[in-house]
């Protein structure tokens, strides 16, 4: 079986260069494009379903009523609740112009970073204003690079909030396509 596994990577590693260097045809050229494929912020297979809906034909699953009612209580309080993660406070302050300057501040942060959560606060005798939903520190952390250059004194805070979606951020698949085109003259 080894001997047969290794003949055949042998095999196959001395047709691959044959099929890199393949030539276009005359006045063709390859490209490499990139191919930008949405994901699914949240499978929406089971979306207001069951996942016992959904089951094939002749599948039965045994279990207590109590282990079901629990299942779905579970998943509705999941729905509404909340976890701890972390935000970048980018403003803090107390001063006789602190509720102007929050709000200039807020609307500074949503033009150069668009699609990026923020939240303006007062927690008596301070006006806050914190920016992102991130579930790790790491996250954090990484956001927290670019968000100095323009507020210096921006840092990291730990927060409860509701759950924010998954892949929000990264809402695409790239992957690379090798594509034929036409030379321009």
């Amino acid at each position: 079986m080894k001997r047969l596994a290794a003949i055949l990577l042998v095999l196959i590693a001395a047709g691959l260069p044959r099929l890199g260097a393949q030539q276009p045809p005359e006045g063709y050229e390859w490209a490499d494009s990139l191919v930008f494929t949405p994901l699914s912020a949240v499978d929406s297979l089971l979306s207001g379903r069951s996942i016992f809906a959904v089951l094939p034909d002749g599948v039965n699953v045994s279990q207590p009523a109590a282990l079901r009612s629990a299942l779905s209580d579970r998943i509705e309080s999941n729905a509404r609740g909340q976890m701890q993660g972390y935000r970048i406070r980018i403003f803090f302050n107390n001063n006789q112009t602190a509720r102007g300057d929050s709000e200039a501040a807020l609307y500074r942060f949503k033009v150069h970073h668009p699609g990026v959560a923020a939240y303006r606060s007062f927690a008596n005798p301070y006006f806050k204003v914190t920016v992102g939903d991130y579930r790790s520190k790491s996250e954090a952390l990484e956001a927290l690079g670019p968000i100095k250059a323009e507020f210096p004194t921006a840092f990291i805070v730990r927060e409860r909030f509701h759950y924010p979606a998954i892949g929000k951020e990264s809402g695409f698949r790239v992957d690379t396509l090798r594509v034929l085109h036409a030379i321009k003259p």
